[in-house]
């Protein structure tokens, strides 16, 4: 597939580049600093601003699918949606965070005391961002959200899929690699389970 990635040269944009290339799709990296796009077979990097709809439109357009993978408070969800929608793409993945996942029913994440205070404003933004995506019909949108603790790892392609629940291992250790959760964002790309939902992945 065409595949227009924002933020390809991120933490976890860059696993989805790498995940995305080693399957033969077509990537195209919107970055704010093409430079950094590693070269490879099927990748082309472009410059693209997340705060300017029309020009950011003109880069998506012409792509099977979308996948943004910007942080939500270095970015404004109208204005990508606006311009996702522009574009005339109509599969849009965002990769979301672990904050607006139940830990019990009706108590996010966020919500409790245990929740790191440096990251409750990017994690209140990314449950703003799923709540605008539930509203919108026009779009065929799905958000993965990782488990609470997401670093560099192994790909192993193990791992568990759930859906608004935070996913625990038999410790009570809520984790996924950042290669394992690229894995399941292109999983759920190339064989779309979660149409117009919330999925999470864990271990």
């Amino acid at each position: 597939m065409k595949i227009a990635l924002i933020g390809a040269t991120g933490f976890i944009g860059s696993r989805l580049l790498a995940e995305l290339a080693s399957r033969g799709h077509q990537v195209t990296a919107i970055v704010r600093n093409p430079e950094k796009v590693p070269q490879g077979a099927g990748v082309t990097a472009r410059q693209g601003d997340v705060h300017d709809k029309a020009g950011l439109a003109a880069l998506l357009a012409g792509h099977d699918a979308v996948i943004s993978a910007v942080h939500f408070t270095a970015s404004d969800p109208a204005t990508l949606l606006a311009a996702v929608k522009q574009s005339g793409v109509g599969r849009y993945l965002v990769v979301g965070g672990a904050g607006s996942l139940e830990v019990t029913p009706g108590v996010k994440l966020f919500d409790t005391k245990e929740f790191p205070a440096i990251y409750l404003d990017e994690a209140r933004k990314g449950g703003a961002f799923l709540d605008l995506l539930k509203g919108e019909s026009g779009l065929d949108w799905t958000f993965l959200s990782p488990s609470a603790l997401i670093e560099p790892g192994e790909r192993t392609g193990k791992f568990r899929l759930g859906k608004d629940q935070l996913l625990g291992d038999g410790e009570g250790k809520s984790r996924i690699s950042a290669e394992d959760y690229a894995v399941a964002l292109v999983d759920e790309l190339e064989k779309p389970a979660h149409s117009r939902q919330r999925f999470t992945v864990g271990y």
